[in-house]
């Protein structure tokens, strides 16, 4: 489990390679995502102009990210090619390998601590890894948004650790909550006091803080409220003041005011 291994890797695609060994007439290198797949990198490939000196380039145990050549899949080395990835490229593919490798650990340490069986956590991190691209990316959307992972059809006691665990070890790119609003108000001017009510909740919404804040109509009485902030303090605080902001003007005109969580 401490590698996801895949197959064999398609034409144009981006893979991260070890260095195995320095040629004259380029490298040798192993797949580190795939089983037993080796490649070679010409030295035609691995920078643009004359090479003098190979090594000035590659050097054994570096790690590199390359990409796949058209080649015959008889069984020999994969051609690859180093010039062809951009440095931009290069830092992005990178980072995404070092994101799947934390993953990887995290599932590691929880498989450990909640005592699963090999089975059950193997054929949990596939199920994963399907429905969300990458296990990093199930770890990021437990992060974003709590329930992603029921959301996606998932179920049992493990939810909630790989949760848990997710919330205190990922930093997303943004946090999501999302909610029921059920308001009631009994009187002629009821409609506008809930629109004043929900469109005060989304001038909590700031752009310099990155908040957004967005309430929608369901049916009477439920009303959802969905915000998204850069980090879990922030959502929560923006959670509460809307909340707060809409059952201000919902009670004090005369209404009942209540909400739950997704």
């Amino acid at each position: 489990m401490s590698k996801s291994k895949l197959t064999y890797p398609d034409e144009g695609e981006l893979v991260i390679v070890t260095v195995h060994s320095v040629k004259q007439n380029g490298a040798d290198v192993t797949l580190d995502e795939y089983e037993d797949v080796t490649g070679f990198i010409f030295i035609g490939e691995i920078a643009s102009g004359w090479i003098k000196n190979i090594r000035r380039f590659v050097r054994e145990g570096q790690r590199l990210v390359c990409k796949v050549m058209p080649s015959r899949r008889d069984g020999s080395s994969l051609k690859l090619s180093l010039k062809s990835v951009s440095e931009e490229r290069r830092r992005d593919r990178l980072q995404q390998w070092k994101n799947e490798q934390r993953a990887l650990q995290l599932f590691k340490v929880l498989s450990e601590s909640q005592k699963w069986e090999s089975e059950f956590a193997s054929n949990l991190q596939s199920e994963l890894t399907q429905v969300f691209e990458t296990l990093y990316g199930a770890f990021e959307e437990a992060a974003m948004h709590e329930g992603s992972i029921i959301d996606a059809g998932f179920e049992g006691g493990w939810i909630q650790p790989f949760v848990d665990l997710a919330i205190e070890n990922i930093i997303p790119p943004f946090v999501e909550i999302r909610g029921i609003l059920t308001l009631k108000v009994e009187t002629a001017d009821g409609v506008e006091t809930i629109r004043s009510a929900l469109i005060a909740a989304e001038k909590i919404s700031s752009s310099e803080d990155e908040i957004e804040v967005h309430c929608y109509y369901d049916g009477a009485p439920e009303y959802r409220i969905e915000l998204r902030a850069p980090d879990f303090k922030t959502a929560e605080d923006t959670w509460r003041s809307s909340i707060s902001a809409v059952v201000s003007i919902i009670e004090e005109a005369g209404g009942t005011a209540d909400s739950y969580r997704e």
